[in-house]
């Protein structure tokens, strides 16, 4: 590869200028924390052009852990019957909900996993379309749904109810590690339901894990992906093997690796929503993420209400280190403010009122 300098690189994202996968991948390279140092920097002066020094907040409301499917990732894969699994009532879902807004989140992201209940029920999601309509009507809160892989016609129900954004992490952009990861699913069917609800009017939120076989090259075309793509919200987690998945013994990488690919997402989609996910290394780890450029702080859930995280299903939750006043202060600790209701309202608005489409070619 050809010698990129990396204060050059880092010059050319402060003037917005785009960069080349040859030029993410010398960022994807580093190695130190010196020059990791820089790049966040550099994140850090491109989120406060965009963004200021505000920073929204986003409630997870996990409403069913039962799922379909059998990703070898995933703490509720279908053949993990050793896990307890719920699934919480229309008023647990709508009291959880009510709990976050009312602690000051901005937006509810209401994630199942691909429950058969839903999926195969001749009711199918008609409760859900009917309790978006309420949660919108008496919250006046931007929702996100997470519901999987659902058919159009299903996602156009929901956007008739009131759903802003769609969410359905892709994991990986390399089409083999994907199979491995996600059994017996359709890498195209999950990318282009994303594009399908773009087309819609959704704004969409596109996600990759690290740390599960990935290369750098993986990374980067990932970043470029989602580029592509038009992707509103984009985020990266590191990996948490779970028990009694096939990667349970997997090998994790430290928190670098993550850190530094929110910073390049930063320097590659400057006017972007990048998450700080507490679900990762919760509380404690939140300050890192905000330091290499992140501006969204998710997985925000109530204690004492019964909901799981993903990669930690319990962390940090009953203690209440994922409620807003455990937050804020970190916030306050780094010269970061709260954005106001408004303030996240308006981004909506404006994005979705310049919903750039889809690239051809966005599939590798």
């Amino acid at each position: 590869m050809q010698d990129f300098n990396i204060d050059g690189i880092l010059d050319k994202a402060r003037q917005e200028i785009s960069l080349s996968r040859e030029e993410i991948l010398r960022l994807l390279d580093i190695t130190s924390e010196k020059e990791l140092g820089k790049v966040s920097q550099v994140a850090r002066e491109l989120r406060e052009r965009y963004f200021e020094n505000k920073v929204f907040f986003y409630g997870f409301v996990y409403f069913s852990t039962y799922c379909r499917n059998d990703c070898t990732f995933c703490l509720y894969r279908k053949s993990n019957r050793n896990y307890p699994r719920y699934r919480k009532t229309r008023e647990e879902i709508v009291t959880a909900a009510q709990c976050l807004v009312n602690s000051g989140v901005h937006l509810l992201d209401l994630t199942m996993g691909e429950d058969p209940l839903y999926y195969h029920s001749i009711h199918g999601f008609d409760d859900l379309l009917e309790m978006v309509k309420e949660l919108k009507k008496e919250t006046k809160t931007p929702i996100m749904i997470s519901p999987g892989v659902v058919s159009p016609e299903v996602l156009r129900k929901f956007k008739e109810a009131g759903a802003d954004w769609y969410a359905c992490y892709q994991e990986t952009h390399n089409k083999t590690l994907y199979q491995g990861l996600r059994i017996e699913q359709s890498y195209d069917e999950r990318m282009n339901r994303k594009i399908q609800a773009k087309e819609m009017g959704y704004l969409i939120e596109e996600g990759f894990l690290a740390g599960v076989g990935d290369t750098n090259e993986d990374m980067a075309d990932s970043i470029l992906t989602m580029t592509r793509m038009g992707a509103d919200q984009v985020r990266v987690m590191s990996f948490v093997p779970q028990k009694n998945t096939p990667l349970a013994n997997w090998k994790t990488n430290s928190p670098f690796r993550e850190l530094l690919i929110i910073a390049v997402m930063r320097m590659v989609m400057p006017d972007r929503l990048i998450p700080a996910s507490l679900d990762v290394d919760g509380l404690k780890g939140l300050e890192q993420r905000l330091n290499s450029g992140a501006n969204v702080i998710t997985s925000i859930i109530p204690p004492a209400v019964g909901m799981a995280g993903v990669s930690q299903s319990t962390l940090d939750i009953d203690d209440g280190n994922r409620s807003m006043e455990k937050v804020l202060p970190v916030l306050k600790a780094n010269r970061l403010e709260a954005a106001t209701a408004g303030s996240y309202q308006a981004w909506v608005n404006f994005r979705k009122a310049h919903i750039p489409s889809p690239v051809k070619g966005v599939h590798r």
